[in-house]
């Protein structure tokens, strides 16, 4: 019925994700209030919506909205603090102190706002977040409307979220209650890596995880020395101690996973466990090459992360995507391999799947949330078009993000971040910047 749809995105192609590859060339998307209600011919869509509000993407491809998944939102704030430096240097001796000086609810609403802006810019529609003060993190982003799944963080030493073992659970779980029935945020359990986490807290967690139905969140394999350090220390490699505490299966969110075996990639499809790929922080941080495309013919769910500001140093899941299957090209001598279809699935479906929102957004089909993104591919650097999947992963920048909805609600017209106040955003980020440089 016409009365139930109010807006008719009117787009040159649109690209559902589902089915696989699919480009829809001069159709509809109507949108009844946060959902999408059809998909369908322009034609036949003007005829049959003839009281909705049209909106002219006419030189423009219509995608789901962009799923990071895997990001410290708040490290926005310490873009380039500490460039150029392997990941235990960079963690221990930069990052890690100054996060103890500045860490509290104001850097994390402000870090978080600054995200929100960017991530909106380049098309993004939806986070999986990791880092303390779930509780700012949730009520900022549900403020700015921005979906997000927050991660209920655990760490073995004190930091400004809570001081000991019991308070962590304490205060997670009285956030987890806070906010559950959110429509535009969820949860995850979010231990912080092998080496940061005890047995005793990762059997709390699997047995939470399991009463809660909630994924858990974790950095695993990330480098090298990760797994010589475990070896040594649990006479097992990390992936083996998880197995072990029974966290292997299909709610696990296993993070860069850059050091893995056959018969662990064996292991995390059978599990039904999902993976996401950060492929420029590994390349920054010299952590390593992620078996991207053995994952994927092992059928494990892959998505796709930037990783936080202070290791990446960005939020752009276009470029993140591209490099994505250009490094897998090279990682696996094949070229064929990570196709920009699979690209453009892991970085919307894969992502949307692995964070248990996959009936809801993800892809443009009738039912799901209307989270959606619109890039203009009449610019010079996107001619001609052959194929216009491939021009998205390989040429296209987020700069070309034109228009952007979360739940039906429009966050970017026409290149126009709407809802912030850039000024006071840049203000903000000079002030903490200001204060993070004078430490020490």
């Amino acid at each position: 019925m016409d009365r139930a749809v109010d807006q008719l995105l009117e787009a040159r192609w649109v690209i559902p994700v589902e089915p696989h590859g699919v480009v829809l060339e001069h159709h509809a998307v109507a949108l009844a209030g946060d959902s999408i209600a059809e998909v369908l011919p322009i034609a036949a869509a003007r005829a049959k919506y003839t009281n909705a509000l049209r909106v002219d993407l006419s030189e423009h491809a219509l995608i789901p909205g962009l799923v990071n998944a895997h990001t410290h939102n708040p490290m926005t704030l310490m873009r380039g603090l500490a460039d150029d430096l392997p990941l235990m240097t960079w963690l221990q001796q930069h990052i890690w102190p100054a996060e103890a000086r500045v860490m509290g609810p104001e850097y994390v609403r402000d870090g978080i706002e600054l995200a929100i802006a960017e991530m909106l810019r380049g098309g993004t529609t939806c986070c999986n977040e990791n880092y303390f003060f779930p509780d700012v993190q949730a009520a900022t982003y549900l403020r700015h409307g921005f979906r997000a799944v927050v991660g209920l963080p655990f760490i073995e030493f004190p930091s400004g979220w809570a001081k000991s073992r019991d308070e962590y659970f304490d205060k997670n779980l009285a956030v987890f209650d806070e906010f559950k029935g959110e429509r535009l945020v969820s949860m995850t359990l979010a231990p912080h890596a092998p080496y940061t986490v005890a047995d005793e807290s990762f059997s709390r967690i699997r047995m939470l995880s399991d009463q809660l139905d909630l994924p858990v969140h974790i950095h695993v394999h990330e480098t090298a020395q990760e797994v010589e350090d475990s070896k040594k220390q649990h006479g097992q490699r990390p992936l083996g101690r998880l197995h072990a505490l029974g966290l292997v299966n299909d709610h696990l969110i296993a993070v860069h996973m850059t050091q893995l075996l056959d018969s662990e990639i064996e292991s995390c499809a059978g599990a039904g466990a999902s993976v996401v790929h950060c492929p420029e922080s590994n390349l920054k941080l010299a952590s390593g090459f992620c078996p991207a495309q053995k994952l994927r013919v092992a059928g494990v769910n892959l998505a796709i992360g930037t990783d936080g500001c202070a290791s990446n140093n960005d939020l752009d899941m276009f470029s993140e995507m591209r490099t994505a299957a250009l490094l897998a090209k090279g990682v696996a001598s094949d070229a064929s391999a990570f196709d920009a279809a699979f690209a453009l699935q892991a970085g919307t479906l894969n992502g949307a799947r692995a964070l248990n929102l996959g009936e809801r957004i993800g892809s443009i089909i009738a039912g799901k949330q209307a989270d959606l993104t619109a890039v203009r591919l009449d610019a010079l650097e996107t001619q001609p078009i052959y194929h216009v999947i491939s021009q998205l992963v390989y040429a296209t920048g987020r700069q070309q993000v034109s228009d952007v909805w979360i739940a039906g609600a429009r966050k970017v017209e026409n290149g126009t971040l709407l809802g912030f106040d850039s000024a006071e955003l840049r203000g903000k980020a000079q002030t903490w910047r200001e204060r993070i440089a004078n430490f020490g």
